[in-house]
């Protein structure tokens, strides 16, 4: 597949706004970012011990609580690819038919589906509880979106290690995926791994391609893209002449997401580039969970409190309190064992015993 840049004006090439899932919310105002919270599922897949189905939906039944509006709940991949995904069918059938309740009108639950296998799955559970993609809440009951990502990378050497196949034959493979999620009326998210560093091909990936892919899956039909620095290599500089090729492809902000890593520590300075360019859409991970099983060394996501921090210090809104989502990180991080990595949380949670 031959990657070139594509010039022309996004309204030519996405898919019509009749077939378009936007986010949960209405379109965002400009001092608005709506997080999209990886914890439960990107955060945890890389745990080697494993986490019990209760401490998951605990978890998930927490977010939802803090003005989070999009949860990544898990992953329909084989389980002996990702063990600590096993459990994503009875979290999914758990969310459809007891949804937690949540402070905000609607709340989407995303599920990333490596395969059209792995939709299917999901589907069968939707059509067996009998709940629609958008369900209506109750009074006992929040309204819930079921969502779905889906995953290209932007070097070859990664999606061969990753999904066992070249970029295009990836793509070829999403299609399906795509067009069976619009006949259940399921909203489609889109990821672009390794935008800003491969662990194979080094920190040099060609913006172009990465704006050509993400051209591709909005094409196809996908509601949203997030971009993600898997690897954490993304520095300033490199994340303005991204943001600037995914501008000459007319891709256009409102369908668009960035997901830093923070291995190098430079996830928020990249998230402040990001915001100053009109990017209103992050993913993070509640704690700094994450971490990638097919890149050495890339450690955690940027953390969801730190997010939550600096956008709050710069003016603008996210609707999801800092304090709560602070005894979060430090309760998952507890129930894990392992180390907090959030800053902002464990100062917020300083700050809050003093008081």
């Amino acid at each position: 597949m031959a990657f070139r840049p594509r010039l022309r004006l996004l309204s030519t090439f996405r898919a019509p706004l009749s077939t378009r899932r936007f986010a949960t919310e209405s379109r965002l105002a400009s001092d608005h970012v709506r997080i999209v919270e990886v914890g439960p599922r990107d955060g945890l897949q890389n745990e080697k011990k494993a986490i019990p189905k209760e401490t998951k939906l605990e978890l998930i039944e927490k977010l939802a609580k803090t003005g989070v509006t999009t949860i990544e709940a898990g992953s329909f991949v084989p389980a002996k690819w990702v063990p600590q995904m096993a459990s994503t069918a009875e979290i999914c059938e758990h969310l459809l038919t007891s949804p937690p309740s949540s402070q905000n009108t609607t709340i989407a639950y995303n599920y990333l589906v490596p395969n059209i296998k792995g939709l299917e799955s999901l589907v069968k559970i939707m059509d067996s509880t009998g709940v629609p993609a958008h369900a209506p809440g109750s009074a006992t009951k929040a309204a819930t979106t079921t969502e779905i990502s889906l995953f290209a990378a932007a070097t070859e050497a990664f999606s061969k290690a990753n999904t066992n196949c070249t970029i295009a034959e990836s793509l070829e493979r999403i299609k399906p995926i795509v067009a069976l999620a619009k006949t259940k009326d399921i909203r489609v998210r889109g990821y672009v791994s390794v935008a800003l560093g491969c662990p194979y091909e080094g920190p040099e990936v060609s913006p172009t391609k990465v704006a050509d892919i993400t051209a591709t899956l909005l094409e196809m039909g996908a509601d949203e893209v997030s971009v993600a620095d898997t690897t954490g290599m993304g520095t300033a500089p490199r994340t303005v002449e991204l943001l600037k090729a995914l501008k000459a492809a007319g891709i256009a902000n409102t369908d668009l997401a960035l997901h830093f890593h923070d291995t190098y520590g430079q996830a928020l300075v990249n998230t402040i580039v990001a915001l100053e360019h009109g990017v209103r859409i992050f993913d993070s991970s509640v704690g700094g969970l994450g971490g990638c099983p097919y890149s050495k060394g890339a450690t955690g996501n940027v953390s969801t409190e730190d997010l939550i921090h600096t956008i709050h210090s710069l003016g603008m809104h996210t609707g999801i309190s800092l304090e709560e989502m602070s005894q979060i990180g430090s309760w998952i991080s507890g129930e894990l064992g392992r180390i907090n990595d959030s800053r902002a949380g464990k100062a917020t949670l300083g700050r809050l015993s003093k008081i």
